[in-house]
């Protein structure tokens, strides 16, 4: 089985929100360069041959700097050289995910409550991104579930978690207080006119909250 890196700093891509002179494919290696660890590749409106083209081209410019993960498309990971799949709550089950791709590879999932987090590690899940931590822009009139959840993941579960969900520079010391191996972030990076060092500084961040807690789960 493939190391999970922790602590985790995930970036959730999104074209859309990359700078208008800058493509995904240009935009990723930088924030990789800046001290992104994990890439979790979720184009939804792109089709599966664009997704393994996108996949082989993030994996020949980032190389092993970071865990490179594709949000679904099973099909093509093994193709794309990817590490792992990432899946929603309600995809495909995490034992028959396991079954296609094997104990080699990662697989996360998305949980969005204490019952599917405990389910999703018994299932054989590797991490959860747990979420939506804060309010944010992706997923307007969700209510936030608040550090307090994240805390009570934190209890329930062995494996390493991620929180999601409009986490920034503010948020993440109290975010890492609460036991998460990392966070995921999509808007704190991908719109940057410097990703590299937009990384970088979140990356620091987490990194400094450590000492207070402690590095133990």
């Amino acid at each position: 089985m493939l190391p999970f890196p922790e602590p985790c700093l995930a970036l959730v891509t999104d074209r859309h929100l990359c700078p208008s002179d800058r493509t995904l494919q240009e935009q990723v290696p930088l924030a990789v360069y800046g001290g992104v660890d994990m890439v979790q590749i979720r184009e939804k409106d792109l089709p599966q041959k664009a997704i393994l083209g996108l996949t082989k081209t993030l994996r020949s410019a980032i190389g092993n700097q970071a865990k490179l993960i594709i949000n679904g498309h099973l099909d093509v990971i093994k193709r794309s050289f990817a590490d792992g799949s990432h899946l929603s709550e309600t995809s495909i089950d995490t034992e028959e995910a396991r079954e296609l791709l094997g104990n080699e590879l990662l697989i996360g999932r998305s949980v969005h409550s204490v019952a599917a987090a405990v389910e999703a590690e018994a299932a054989g899940a590797d991490f959860l991104f747990v979420g939506t931590i804060y309010e944010t822009p992706s997923h307007p009139g969700l209510i936030a579930k608040g550090t307090r959840f994240l805390e009570e993941i934190s209890r329930a579960v062995g494996i390493p978690f991620l929180a999601i969900g409009g986490i920034n520079h503010a948020n993440i010391p109290e975010v890492m207080a609460t036991g998460a191996a990392g966070v995921a972030v999509v808007r704190a990076i991908m719109p940057a006119k410097n990703p590299d060092q937009a990384a970088s500084e979140l990356k620091k961040i987490m990194l400094d909250s450590l000492p207070r807690i402690g590095t133990e789960r």
